[in-house]
């Protein structure tokens, strides 16, 4: 509205106070043809979003439920700790290896009482690198004693990570297992605040929350800790609280042994073994606790194609698990809340090729609307808006205030980033929802790591970048086009819309850009050397 010519009053009086022509517009076949699908996108997105705010109340609702590391509810006696295996599961890490072992070997827990297994699927140097620090802790050295740790590499990669789990677990001597992804240091504490939760009988497993090394090395690596921080802080703490079905997230947690057996084991016939295997293991009654207040520090990804890569396998994964476990979940005897939780959970990922739909629609949509009067956008439009859209900043908004009281407000800064970033990812997210939804397999894609933490580091990201294919590209594209409906509802002036328009821009631009551009100036400040060709999948 600052764009109209002639000022705010004249632009009201023009577009919304004038009825010279009301009554005028009827409906017709095309423009039916075009909304019923727009407004069932719409409908369907939004209640994704109300879902949202009901995660939102059942954090603070159930808060008394939350589970604290030093309070357990029972304790295993004195002198009895029990026995737990260490399990790390890697392929080509070779810049983080050294620095998760450390981290491993560090850990305060006596240490008759714990055995640590690297499980090894690399193809690379990493194969050397890790045996070498392997068999450097196990035999001793000044100012670190020699360790129970083991190396034990595969030379195939069947099954996957869900494969290297159950390998180690044939040879595992622990009653109890942590398990920890090469990018994770955790703290010296970290078991003794875990172990004792499993006092208790019942307790299946315990996840602890991710927090993050290298949160400040870019924008982009602020915005993804916020993402990850809204899924650690409001939908586990929401659903463990409200005692319903969660997740254990691959990494930063411990399993009973039992647990995994009743369960079923690993599986590998999705791309979140993590997932699947925490819902058998529920729905065969086990308890599940997280404890928010137990951190564990982790690496973010910090390429555009890493994250994207990471963030489609999670998609692809959960849609898979979905088709697997949702029926059964639905023929269960649980209660009606924790089936319908578990179902916005596992098909929440839908909402991207609802986002593609959304997409085309939006003009045309736009178009029309414009002609049916404000009464109708503000009663219809304007509720789904909030629903669907504003849900995205609050439910971040209350996830920073919980983690941070006195320097949350910062994150409206992020918020548009945020919902662009979201709308970004759309394009690959929704290749990887596709494809669980027609049968397709691929291979689990690993997020590279390069172990870098602070503000200009270089990293040796080159080594294990992305092929990038026609994505990119299409992203480019698509910005283009919804350049285009920005520059129609200004020239219109249909000012209301651009903002949200503008997000669209934003994300398609952003992703887009950051995938072809990142790594770019590396290899032309290099170009004597050759970029690392893989020889086996690596994802987008």
């Amino acid at each position: 509205m600052l764009l109209a010519p002639k000022g705010i009053g004249h632009y009201w009086k023009t577009h919304y106070a004038d009825r010279t022509f009301e009554h005028l517009y009827r409906w017709n076949a095309f423009d039916t043809a075009l909304l019923v699908p727009y407004f069932i996108v719409m409908l369907i997105l939004a209640f994704y979003g109300i879902h949202r705010y009901q995660l939102v109340w059942l954090y603070f609702r159930n808060k008394k439920n939350a589970a604290k590391w030093d309070e357990p509810v029972a304790r295993f006696p004195e002198g009895q700790l029990p026995f737990v295996t260490i399990q790390l599961p890697i392929f080509n890490e070779q810049f983080v290896i050294d620095r998760l072992i450390e981290a491993i070997c560090r850990l305060d827990y006596p240490r008759d009482r714990f055995e640590i297994q690297v499980l090894d699927d690399s193809t690379d140097e990493t194969v050397e690198v890790a045996r070498e620090i392997v068999e450097r802790y196990a035999q001793g050295f000044p100012g670190m004693a020699p360790q129970p740790i083991v190396y034990l590499h595969r030379t195939n990669r069947y099954g996957y990570k869900a494969g290297a789990l159950d390998e180690g677990l044939k040879v595992a001597k622990g009653e109890f297992v942590a398990i920890f992804d090469a990018d994770f240091v955790p703290p010296p504490d970290w078991i003794t605040k875990v172990i004792q939760h499993f006092a208790e009988p019942q307790i299946g497993m315990v996840q602890t929350r991710w927090t993050h090394l290298n949160r400040n090395y870019s924008f982009m690596t602020q915005v993804e800790a916020i993402l990850l921080d809204g899924h650690f802080v409001l939908e586990h703490g929401g659903r463990s609280r409200a005692g319903v079905f969660f997740n254990f997230n691959g990494t930063a947690g411990m399993w009973r042994r039992t647990t995994i057996g009743e369960a079923g084991g690993w599986q590998h016939d999705t791309l979140t073994e993590d997932t699947d295997l925490s819902y058998r293991a529920q729905m065969v009654g086990w308890k599940f606790k997280y404890l928010q207040d137990v951190e564990c520090p982790a690496e973010l990804p910090i390429e555009m194609t890493a994250f994207k890569t990471q963030q489609a396998r999670w998609a692809k994964g959960l849609i898979q698990t979905g088709i697997k476990i949702l029926p059964r979940v639905m023929r269960s005897d649980m209660p009606w809340h924790t089936k319908l939780e578990a179902w916005y959970h596992l098909t929440a990922n839908l909402s991207y090729p609802l986002m593609i739909v959304l997409s085309t629609l939006l003009m045309p949509a736009m178009i029309i609307r414009s002609w049916q009067g404000l009464a109708q956008m503000l009663l219809i439009d304007l509720p789904l808006f909030m629903a669907s859209t504003m849900s995205v900043s609050t439910f971040y908004l209350v996830s920073q205030k919980e983690l941070f009281p006195k320097t949350w407000y910062k994150t409206f800064l992020y918020v548009p980033f945020l919902m662009a970033l979201g709308v970004g990812l759309t394009i690959t997210n929704t290749k990887a929802v596709l494809e669980a939804l027609f049968g397709i397999k691929s291979a689990f894609a690993r997020t590279p790591k390069y172990s870098v933490k602070k503000k200009g580091e270089r990293s040796q990201a080159k080594v294990y970048r992305k092929r990038l294919g026609i994505v990119p590209w299409i992203e480019l594209a698509i910005g283009c086009y919804f350049t285009g409906t920005v520059w129609y509802a200004i020239s219109t002036e249909n000012f209301f819309t651009v903002p949200f328009l503008l997000l669209f821009v934003l994300g398609y631009w952003y992703t887009g850009l950051l995938s072809l551009l990142q790594g770019r100036f590396e290899r032309n400040a290099n170009p004597g050397q050759e970029l690392h060709e893989k020889p086996y999948p690596v994802g987008i």
